[in-house]
């Protein structure tokens, strides 16, 4: 284990310990998470019902403007909680100047949740609403620069990195941030657009290839897996939201119980086997191509798959508001129910396309009949709707199960390794009273984690029973 010291403090709260493969996700990133799940369901709830009026009335008949406010706030709070994966990654999330940073950001980030509602619309009285969220979400940025500056230690490429990321992207997006939060409506919605794709772009471009470091290929899994797990929270939570207010009918006992098996669809296709299937592709490469494979499959792709539950959680909540209305569910709630499912299992497509090479035929094409199927759900009523998307989920998770590889068309264009035949998961973790690495920005794994049988050193994928007749 590698400690790196600010070279201006000896103090042990201004220094930073180098992550080693196999390292775990820490109980200061699981508190981190936390704060993320109250965005996610401020960004619901923006979705849902727009952003505030003045007096604090909601918003009459949100729509596809407000889906677009929210997957715009959903896009800076993905880059923000993914910029610290990577630091926790780097170096350990509890311990020295990481561990202050962290704590910044988490009461920082909770600042900038409470102000998503005020994001596109200042409520009188108060501070003003959109410089709020946009200078929080700055301060996240650069506390998070600063504590990766130096963590990367000794490590002058890992360095010069973090440095281009922050003047080239950063920079001219705080500043589109801050010129859009004055702008105010129609604009500041394309004028953020405009911030966040840039800032996404400009650093794809410049770390593509370049020096970025993944120490531990099964802690970057664990954090995004147990992100997917909490945005599939997210959609349960909807569920309760949306009949809330309404007594308790055979309806709401119907819809609840599609509601939860449609989750549990969305659980099974990324947890039954993806998620340890993409950890073991990315542990067999290292150096630039595994954090190429990270940054395409995990830091890209992944926000792919939380959008599209954060949008399926937005239609199973109208619809939860409607189970007993004999009405059709009409085009909005149609199209937020297929469109976040399908994006969701494309998604999923994606990453393994891009970390096996291989073409998930089957689905590729369940999650476009499904897209399609929106066609269909908009002239049904709220319980026939969701029952026929459960229908259609389950169905795929079937096919799947019974066609296994031969789903699949391998041409591997994009992966970067051959997998290689494993006996046992990938994330074995070293005892935390291991051995001492041997310096630098990246690391080799434990012996002691690699014989290790307990399942408690697995990652969170390797706690679920699966098979590999599906992703």
């Amino acid at each position: 284990m590698t400690t790196i010291k600010n070279p201006l403090s000896s103090s042990r709260f201004l220094s930073a310990e180098t992550s080693r493969e196999g390292d775990r996700v820490t109980t200061l990133e699981l508190f981190f998470d936390l704060v993320f799940v109250f965005a996610i369901t401020q960004v619901s709830l923006l979705m849902a019902h727009g952003p505030l009026l003045p007096g604090g009335h909601e918003t009459a008949n949100p729509g596809a403007i407000s889906v677009l406010k929210g997957l715009v706030i959903l896009g800076l709070i993905w880059w923000s909680w993914t910029s610290y994966a990577w630091l926790g990654n780097q170096a350990h999330a509890d311990r020295g100047i990481v561990r202050v940073g962290i704590m910044i950001a988490i009461a920082t980030m909770f600042v900038v949740s409470l102000a998503i509602p005020e994001a596109f619309g200042d409520q009188p009285g108060g501070l003003f609403g959109p410089i709020v969220f946009a200078v929080g979400y700055i301060v996240v940025r650069v506390v998070h620069a600063v504590v990766y500056i130096v963590a990367a230690g000794s490590d002058a490429g890992l360095r010069r990195q973090v440095i281009i990321s922050m003047l080239v992207g950063l920079v001219p997006s705080a500043a589109l941030l801050v010129i859009g939060a004055f702008v105010g409506d129609p604009y500041q919605v394309w004028i953020w657009l405009v911030a966040i794709v840039l800032d996404l772009l400009v650093v794809y471009l410049t770390s593509n290839n370049g020096d970025r470091r993944l120490p531990s290929a099964a802690h970057f899994a664990d954090r995004h897996g147990l992100i997917v797990l909490l945005a599939l929270g997210e959609s349960i939570v909807a569920i309760g939201v949306g009949a809330a207010r309404l007594p308790v009918s055979v309806g709401i006992i119907v819809g609840s119980v599609l509601g939860v098996a449609l989750a549990l669809g969305l659980w099974w296709t990324y947890f039954n086997s993806l998620s340890t299937k993409v950890e073991r592709e990315v542990s067999h490469v290292q150096g630039v191509k595994r954090a190429g494979m990270a940054t395409d499959a995990y830091t890209y792709l992944h926000a792919a798959l939380v959008a599209g539950i954060v949008i399926t959680a937005l239609g199973v909540e109208q619809v939860m508001r409607l189970v007993d209305s004999p009405q059709p569910i009409g085009r909005f709630t149609a199209i937020a129910l297929a469109a976040g499912v399908s994006l969701y299992l494309a998604g999923t497509a994606f990453v393994w396309r891009r970390v096996s090479g291989e073409w998930a035929v089957v689905r590729l094409a369940g999650a476009t009949v499904i897209g399609l199927s929106a066609l269909l759900l908009t002239r049904l009523p709220a319980l026939p709707a969701l029952g026929v998307l459960v229908v259609l989920v389950v169905a795929l998770i079937v096919v799947e199960q019974i066609l296994g590889q031969r789903g699949k068309v391998s041409s591997k264009p994009f992966a970067s390794s051959t997998p290689k035949p494993v006996s046992k998961p990938v994330a074995q973790r070293p005892s935390s009273a291991g051995t001492s690495s041997s310096g630098g920005s990246s690391s080799t794994p434990s012996s002691t984690g690699s014989t290790s049988s307990s399942s408690g050193s697995s990652s969170i994928s390797g706690l679920l029973d699966r098979d590999d007749s599906d992703l």
